[in-house]
C-alpha cells in the first residue's frame, strides 16, 4: 500500500518545517517525506498497476500523496491522457507546493494544443487551478517561439485576492522581465498591474539573476 510505503520514509522535523511552509494544510496531513524520495518512488511505481490504481483514489488524504500522485503526472507521455489525468486532479490541488510540482513534460511538446487550456485553468475560480494555468503560460510561453505579446495582458487581467494566485502572477511577471522584457516592461508602471502584484514583481526581478543589472536599474526607479 503506497501510505505505508509513504509512512515508513516519515521525518518529524521534516514534516514540522514542511508545515511551516504550507500553513494552510492541517499538520496531520503531512507525513514528512522528502522530495528525492518522492521522486525515488515515483520512478519506481511509474507504468505499474499499483500506479493507475492510486492514480485512481482521489482525493488523497497526505499531502506526499499528492506530491506522488504530481510526480507521476510529470513522467507520463501520451498527451492526451495526461491532460485527462491532470483535469481529474486539479479539483483537489489545494496548496502551492503540489500545484507547483506538477508540471508534465509532455506539454512541452503540444504548445498548440496546450494554450487554450492554459487560459481555461487561468480563468478558473479555483485558486490552484487558476495558479497552475499561469504557472503553465510562464513555463511554456516565455520562449521566443511560443510568446505572444498579447500574453502578459492575460496575466494581467486576472483581478484575483488569493494570495497564491497573485504571487503566481508576480512570479510569471519576474520571469517575463528576464525574457521578454520589451513586452513586460510597460506592465511594471502605475496602473497596469494591481499594485501589489505591480511591486512583487519588481521585487522578484531584482532578487532574480536572470535580470540584468541595467534593467534592474530601471526597475528601482519604478518602485
Amino acid at each position: 500500500m503506497i501510505q505505508d510505503r509513504l509512512l515508513a520514509l516519515r521525518d518529524e522535523k521534516y514534516a514540522a518545517f514542511t508545515a511551516k511552509l504550507i500553513p494552510n494544510i492541517d499538520p496531520s496531513r503531512i507525513v514528512g517525506v522528502r522530495a528525492p524520495q518522492l521522486a525515488q518512488l515515483a520512478k519506481e511505481l511509474k507504468g505499474s498497476a499499483v500506479a493507475r490504481e492510486f492514480l485512481a483514489l482521489l482525493p488523497h488524504r497526505f499531502l506526499e500523496e499528492n506530491g506522488l500522485h504530481a510526480a507521476l503526472l510529470n513522467s507520463m507521455r501520451e498527451y492526451a491522457t495526461v491532460v485527462e489525468e491532470v483535469e481529474r486532479f486539479l479539483p483537489y490541488v489545494d496548496n502551492w507546493a503540489t500545484c507547483d510540482s506538477l508540471s508534465p513534460k509532455v506539454f512541452a511538446r503540444h504548445t498548440a494544443e496546450l494554450l487554450p487550456l492554459v487560459r481555461r485553468w487561468m480563468a478558473s475560480r479555483h485558486e490552484y487551478t487558476c495558479r497552475f494555468g499561469i504557472g503553465m503560460l510562464m513555463r511554456h510561453f516565455l520562449a521566443p517561439d511560443t510568446f505572444r505579446p498579447d500574453f502578459p495582458q492575460w496575466v494581467a487581467a486576472i483581478g484575483r485576492d488569493e494570495f497564491y494566485v497573485k504571487m503566481m502572477q508576480a512570479w510569471y511577471f519576474a520571469t517575463a522581465l528576464a525574457k521578454q522584457w520589451d513586452a513586460t516592461e510597460p506592465f511594471m508602471h502605475e496602473g497596469r498591474l494591481p499594485e501589489w502584484v505591480r511591486r512583487k514583481s519588481i521585487q522578484k526581478a531584482l532578487e532574480s539573476f536572470r535580470v540584468s543589472d541595467l534593467h534592474k536599474s530601471h526597475l528601482r526607479t519604478l518602485r
